[in-house]
């Protein structure tokens, strides 16, 4: 199954497999993956899984889709071609491997610990959801195969996971680990 990485600056935010037949990216909230950044546009590109391959389209984006270098309409993804949009650049690794043995069922979800949320909870049902207050911090869940991780993706202040600051790396995330993002406490419960 395909896995999208992407990067800013050189430094890899996140890793996403690509298991749904259409995947959406843009910087509204319902898209499948969420890279909240002006240059990208509200709906700005989709991958379609097909049987010739992987292929990137462009949702008429404000600002283009450029697969090595060159604006695209739909391009056919190969091996090692880079994708970028605004500032990201991303890379797809197009695996032909067995699909991985099925896992159990998870009930992942976050718990809103103060504020006047407090006692509300988000089931985390995508790939990737987002937390925070853009231009303050937000930071992303990723639902991986092997479980979940927490990254900074934008803000000055980086989230805690238990009182602990989350830097460039990823953090592993563990059931009843405690979230701090924008002043806001969040308990990550896994059942």
């Amino acid at each position: 199954m395909p896995t999208l990485t992407i990067s800013l600056d050189g430094v890899d935010l996140k890793s996403i497999e690509l298991t749904q037949t259409r995947t959406t990216l843009g910087r509204r909230p319902y898209n499948d993956i969420v890279v909240d950044h002006l240059a990208v546009s509200g709906e700005h590109a989709v991958f379609v899984q097909k049987p010739q391959g992987l292929e990137l389209i462009d949702l008429n984006s404000t600002n283009g889709t450029y697969v090595n270098g060159k604006a695209i309409v739909t391009a056919l993804l190969a091996p090692g071609d880079l994708i970028e949009i605004g500032r990201y650049k991303m890379r797809v690794a197009l695996e032909s491997q067995p699909p991985p043995a099925p896992t159990a069922p998870t009930n992942a979800r976050i718990r809103v610990l103060n504020g006047p949320a407090a006692g509300k909870e988000m089931p985390l049902t995508k790939a990737v959801t987002t937390l925070g207050k853009p231009g303050v911090a937000v930071a992303a869940i990723n639902h991986r195969a092997d479980g979940y991780t927490l990254s900074l993706l934008d803000g000055h202040t980086p989230p805690l996971v238990n009182g602990q600051p989350v830097g460039k790396e990823p953090v592993v995330l563990h059931s009843n680990d405690v979230i701090t993002l924008a002043g806001t406490e969040m308990q990550f419960l896994l059942t």
